[in-house]
């Protein structure tokens, strides 16, 4: 597994996180900390977490895991997030100093460390002022109760202004962007991609399986069943099963994964994270796993090293839709330029 710096800043981390979610809601911790156990042992360094998953018991799991092997902290990178719902009462969400202060204690608290390595902002909040989160921010670093802060959903225009407040006022600069990304979602290249790599931000993309459809979990026209997450429980999203499946990009791009899995004689999961790992930007890719079976099979992937043809293959069949402008003239205009060879 390749060691990558945290964005801008010195730390270093592995290209491949381990995601939490799972944690307390579809792995027990029995499963939690063996699957932890697993992702050390195979190198991996970086633990992503959030107070609202399972609310809270992510993180009372990852804390108890480290309390039961004290060597492993000063290797352990943590990063978890405050911003959503925590509670019923108008300060229990948000990024106001209010909500933060607390969040990020009970945070501190649950994993039982006395800093955070990165403390995310998990969304943009349109009601408290960006100065106050970033001046709280400032404050936490300069206190020690974090090392780095970074955001999680934002916009190309909420980071950038973000970056300049920060840059403007003298305090301590944003290092990192966790943003859904993947082969099946491949907006975020119009604006938000360019707004990392103008400011040395890292990203950490999300779901980087498309939901699961990259691992070839599921058929064309066929309802999820089995051991899949909308297998066991169609709620989670059946509307938007629909309409992946009916659209003919989706079956182009795991038809793409699939060809080139069976020549390497890997998992369709593995192409795709091959190929999400080395996009621009990208520091660390989370990895979500339910199990140590799928943890192994995904992390497999820092193995496999596509050709430059391959790559191209799995762009190109990807390629985002951009038909509304400006994002259509924009898209045709890169393209056009990669063909001629130019910038």
């Amino acid at each position: 597994m390749q060691h990558r710096t945290l964005g801008h800043s010195g730390a270093v981390v592995t290209s491949f996180a381990l995601g939490t979610m799972t944690f307390g809601a579809e792995a027990t911790e029995e499963t939690s900390h063996a699957i932890l156990d697993s992702y050390f042992a195979a190198g991996g360094n970086f633990i992503d977490t959030a107070d609202v998953y399972s609310s809270g018991v992510s993180e009372g799991i990852i804390g108890r895991w480290l309390a039961a092997r004290p060597g492993l902290r000063d290797t352990a990178v943590i990063a978890t997030k405050g911003r959503f719902p925590m509670g019923t009462a108008p300060n229990d969400v948000g990024t106001s100093r209010r909500h933060l202060t607390r969040a990020l204690d009970d945070s501190l608290r649950r994993l039982g460390v006395e800093q955070i390595d990165l403390y995310q902002m998990h969304a943009w909040d349109p009601i408290t002022p960006l100065e106050e989160t970033l001046r709280f921010l400032d404050d936490a670093v300069t206190r020690g109760k974090i090392a780095y802060y970074g955001f999680s959903n934002f916009l190309g225009w909420q980071l950038t202004k973000a970056v300049h407040v920060a840059r403007g006022q003298g305090w301590n600069l944003p290092v990192s962007l966790q943003p859904q990304y993947s082969l099946l979602v491949r907006d975020i290249e119009f604006e938000i991609v360019p707004a990392a790599l103008d400011a040395g931000i890292g990203l950490l993309p999300w779901s980087p399986l498309g939901g699961g459809w990259l691992s070839g979990k599921y058929r064309r026209d066929q309802s999820p069943s089995g051991a899949t997450r909308l297998g066991e429980n169609p709620s989670r999203g059946m509307e938007a099963w629909k309409a992946r499946n009916d659209n003919p990009r989706t079956w182009t791009v795991i038809d793409a994964v699939q060809g080139i899995a069976a020549d390497h004689g890997v998992s369709p999961s593995q192409v795709a994270l091959a190929w999400l790992v080395d996009r621009p930007a990208v520091t660390s890719v989370i990895l979500g796993a339910r199990s140590t079976e799928q943890l192994a099979d995904n992390m497999a992937a820092a193995d496999l090293v596509l050709s430059a043809d391959e790559v191209n293959r799995l762009t190109e069949a990807s390629q985002p839709a951009a038909g509304v402008y400006p994002y259509g003239p924009m898209a045709q205009e890169q393209r056009s330029r990669k063909m001629e060879g130019g910038r």
